[in-house]
């Protein structure tokens, strides 16, 4: 019998729960699910990614496309989303470089493997996407929560334990539409942000891949569009607004810091996927990609408007939800005496699956009074159908009937 010990690092690392819940939902196609994290189907191209797959193996490019790809990305991506971001939100080019990466947890993770060594401190929203909780436990970093509001991090909270914790050296931030609670961060507080880091010197990981799924309220630049010392590693993804299949993101950093990026890079996977950055290139330059940006910000709109009026005419006064202007994602906060895991599995008793607040906590074994819905992938009478059936069970549990 093998007896060579894991890594000690492993110890630390847990299953996620999002999707023991997402599998209970895949194995019983009765359930309504709120439960993973996808965006709608409908957003999905296809027709014209049959056409540029297609083009992609007939024209000039073929022979290259089959090949390794260099490590920055195919660079009429590069440059086109160079392009965009300009445009959108300032960002400048002379200071900085872009880097296409396979999804934006990649990104996440070669921002932890320039930056953390083992026992640095993480400062991370809470509730925050716990993948990448797991992905810094990897480096043997400490993860300290602060809390998040409807207008985004807690920045007094933040500072608090800048003062008093020297070992911190980054800051996890999911600025728009955040991932469970669908809170954004107010521009003061990304100005904030952004003054507290550079005040005591230390990084700021922005991950921003909602950001172009905005259906409500003014835009709001990235915290990288204020980075005048190259402090602020951004990265967004293909994934909510192409495909998650593509596994394509990409990573903004100061130009002293490109080449440990692509040593990173290289250090992976060498390339990200160089047939689908193809296919993802045409898409954008050759359709009118504003329009299909435009779909999908109606196609949550829409959903959005159905949760979150059904839940406010169904639930308990006591409970509360988020009011998302933007991404695939709503929050409700119960009282105290609720277990979200308990309430969790009684709604799928009834018919519907959602994700406790649990899974997105750092310590998952404490317990929690929220879930996340997601509302992304549910058709509109499935979502009224689920959201009453979760506005029931509000009131089954509070008055002791379930």
């Amino acid at each position: 019998m093998m007896n060579t010990p894991m890594a000690e690092r492993m110890n630390h690392i847990a299953g996620s729960v999002i999707r023991k819940f997402a599998e209970k939902a895949a194995t019983d196609p009765t359930l309504i699910t709120f439960a993973n994290g996808n965006p709608s189907a409908v957003t999905f191209p296809v027709e014209d990614m049959k056409r540029f797959y297609d083009e992609a193996l007939t024209t000039g490019y073929s022979e290259s496309l089959m090949q390794y790809g260099t490590v920055q990305g195919f660079m009429p991506l590069v440059n086109f989303l160079k392009e965009r971001l300009a445009k959108k939100y300032s960002f400048d080019w002379g200071e900085n470089d872009l880097f296409i990466v396979s999804g934006g947890t990649q990104a996440v993770d070669v921002a932890s493997k320039i930056w953390l060594d083992k026992g640095d401190t993480v400062i991370v929203e809470e509730p925050s996407y716990a993948s990448c909780y797991n992905i810094f436990r990897c480096y043997e970093a400490k993860l300290q929560g602060v809390p998040i509001g409807e207008d985004g991090i807690d920045v007094e909270a933040v500072e608090e334990v800048l003062k008093t914790n020297k070992t911190v050296k980054m800051i996890y931030t999911i600025p728009s539409f955040q991932n469970p609670t669908g809170f954004s961060t107010i521009i003061e507080k990304r100005k904030k942000l952004y003054e507290l880091a550079c005040k005591y010197d230390v990084v700021i990981l922005e991950d921003d891949p909602y950001t172009e799924l905005r259906f409500g309220g003014e835009e709001i630049n990235p915290i990288k569009s204020l980075d005048k010392d190259g402090r602020v590693f951004y990265t967004s993804s293909l994934s909510k607004v192409i495909a998650p299949s593509f596994r394509l993101g990409y990573l903004v950093v100061n130009k002293r810091f490109g080449q440990n990026v692509n040593i990173c890079k290289q250090c992976m996977d060498v390339h990200s996927n160089t047939l689908g950055q193809y296919v993802a290139w045409g898409i954008m330059t050759k359709t009118d990609y504003d329009a299909h940006i435009k779909l999908a910000q109606e196609e949550y709109r829409r959903k959005s408007t159905l949760i979150s009026e059904t839940l406010k005419r169904t639930i308990h006064p006591s409970c509360k939800i988020s009011n998302p202007t933007g991404g695939m994602f709503i929050m409700m906060f119960m009282p105290d005496s609720i277990d979200a895991e308990d309430f969790v599995w009684k709604g799928i008793d009834r018919g519907v699956v959602c994700v406790p607040g649990s899974g997105f906590a750092i310590d998952g074994e404490k317990p929690s009074h929220s879930v996340r819905m997601c509302y992304s992938t549910a058709a509109d009478d499935q979502i009224v159908k689920g959201a009453e059936i979760i506005g029931k069970l509000t009131w089954d549990m509070i008055e002791g009937k379930a």
